[in-house]
């Protein structure tokens, strides 16, 4: 396995847990949308990398669902 790879997913799942704390504890609503989306970015990563074999669709609709978890937190941050 590919050790920064690796590191790039555990990087990932700590912003996660970041995001979260932002969102539960600072009651930050945009926190959410990153945990969201980070939390896509771990399971796609890991499922690349595993070779899970999960369907190039499911994959993609994935990522989009990420992009636009992104997206609307990043516009809620620009509002504030």
């Amino acid at each position: 396995m590919d050790t920064l790879q690796l590191a790039s997913i555990f990087l990932e799942a700590v912003i996660v847990a970041v995001c979260l704390a932002l969102a539960i504890k600072k009651r930050q609503v945009f926190g959410f949308g990153l945990a969201i989306t980070f939390t896509i970015y771990v399971f796609y990563d890991l499922s690349r990398l595993q070779g899970w074999g999960i369907n190039e669709t499911i994959l993609r609709a994935l990522f989009f669902t990420a992009t636009v978890s992104a997206l609307g937190a990043v516009v809620g941050l620009y509002r504030r």
